[in-house]
């Protein structure tokens, strides 16, 4: 591997009078997992269209793996697994012809993609449906195939377009851990994702666009807290003296629900500050607990 990672400055490209993506900044490096976040519109497949080698920028500069996606798209490709968010399977192969075939194409051996399929349907957890043509795959087994499909020849840069679409909640959690796993190994992700949470959890860094340019780069260690207001969700025994004890002390809050009464707080300080001021009320709180991830929240105040 070069660890090299992926970089891209101002990056354009214009589909006739529409500019889908007007000036785009991004570093993913290699070893971390980098999350693109956005609205929809906002430039984010097309952006890993231009990385992936099938489309080429009107402007701007892009290395992958240390390579020009234009220039040397085959060394690029020979380096980059790509996952868009909708796959064109091959319905009468069975899976491992599938996953064999898509070695093959990688260059390699038949003895080299026979094994690697064999890994790979472990992983996507489809043994036992390994020699079963594709069509008979549910949407998700599908996802999970396509996905495996771009590991196959081991790539240290991985693109991922909403994979998370259409998994049921274990698969996300073994996504989760699959992508974590790679980034420890040295490859470069990124992954475009609506799902706030599962990227929280996920990502070492973020990348957020909108209208087509970047608004914002953070690792998520270091996301701002405390400009950005969030609701925390508050339970208690007696709810008539919680409402009453957060109107006493000035606090605005949304209509009580069976769930709860949701205020909105700048951030953690300010929560802890309200707790220990309901607590010296005598108000019987049993849950405090924010509705949403800073990653959540930054993004909306980016993207408003």
């Amino acid at each position: 591997m070069t660890g090299q990672g992926v970089v891209a400055h101002g990056v354009q490209r214009r589909f006739g009078a529409v500019e889908a993506v007007r000036g785009i900044d991004l570093t993913a490096p290699a070893g971390e997992v980098t999350a693109l976040v956005g609205p929809n519109g906002a430039g984010k497949t097309t952006l890993l269209l231009v990385l992936a080698t099938l489309l080429v920028p009107d402007a701007g500069e892009v290395r992958v793996a240390g390579f020009d996606p234009v220039t040397q798209s085959d060394e690029v490709r020979a380096r980059m697994g790509w996952a868009p968010d909708v796959f064109g399977l091959y319905d009468n192969l069975t899976c491992r012809e599938y996953l064999e075939f898509c070695g093959a194409a990688m260059k390699l051996t038949r003895a080299q993609a026979r094994a690697r399929a064999g890994e790979l349907l472990e992983v996507a957890n489809l043994v036992d449906k390994a020699d079963q043509p594709v069509h008979v795959l549910s949407r998700g087994q599908k996802q999970r195939l396509g996905l495996t499909r771009a590991l196959v020849h081991e790539p240290e840069v991985l693109l991922l377009d909403e994979p998370a679409s259409g998994l049921d909640p274990r698969s996300r959690v073994d996504l989760r851990g699959l992508l974590r796993r790679l980034a420890d190994a040295g490859t470069a992700v990124i992954v475009s994702s609506h799902l706030l949470g599962d990227l929280e959890e996920l990502a070492d860094r973020v990348v957020f666009v909108d209208r087509g340019a970047t608004v914002g780069q953070h690792r998520i260690d270091e996301l701002p807290t405390g400009a950005v207001a969030r609701p925390w969700r508050l339970r208690a025994l007696d709810n008539d003296a919680l409402l009453a004890a957060l109107a006493r002390n000035g606090y605005v809050h949304e209509d009580p629900t069976p769930a709860g009464v949701d205020v909105h707080l700048s951030g953690d300080e300010a929560a802890a500050s309200l707790l220990a001021g309901l607590v010296r009320d005598g108000v019987p709180v049993v849950s405090c607990q924010p509705l949403g991830g800073q990653l959540e929240a930054t993004y909306l105040e980016l993207t408003q």
